[in-house]
């Protein structure tokens, strides 16, 4: 395997870099500050975490096998103690972190 010269590598991090920035910078350049939003954009705002969290729970659960293995013992525990979380506290970022490290304590240590 050959690796690419210094110029191709300076040249895709420098891509990089714009292609993150400019989606970072592009909505406050778009929408000024104190101007009304777009229906759509709020109602984006308010659809989109709800659909990435259910895509991150499709992604995670496609290997899944309910014929082998542990059965799916630990990834239904998982989202079941990441549901109770998220319950409670209504933090994604505890649900997410709880359940995941929960799950990886189950897969490591109990099966």
């Amino acid at each position: 395997m050959t690796s690419m010269p210094l110029w191709q590598q300076i040249a895709t991090i420098a891509l990089c870099v714009l292609g993150t920035m400019t989606t970072r910078f592009l909505p406050f350049l778009i929408f000024k500050p104190g101007s009304r939003l777009p229906g759509y954009v709020k109602y984006l705002g308010k659809a989109l975490p709800s659909a990435v969290f259910a895509l991150l729970v499709v992604y995670c659960l496609k290997d899944v096998s309910l014929l082998s293995g542990s059965h799916g013992i630990p990834e239904a525990l998982g989202m079941g103690l990441t549901a109770l979380l998220h319950l409670w506290r209504r933090q994604m970022l505890l649900s997410m972190a709880g359940g995941t490290l929960f799950y990886m304590f189950l897969v490591q240590y109990i099966f």
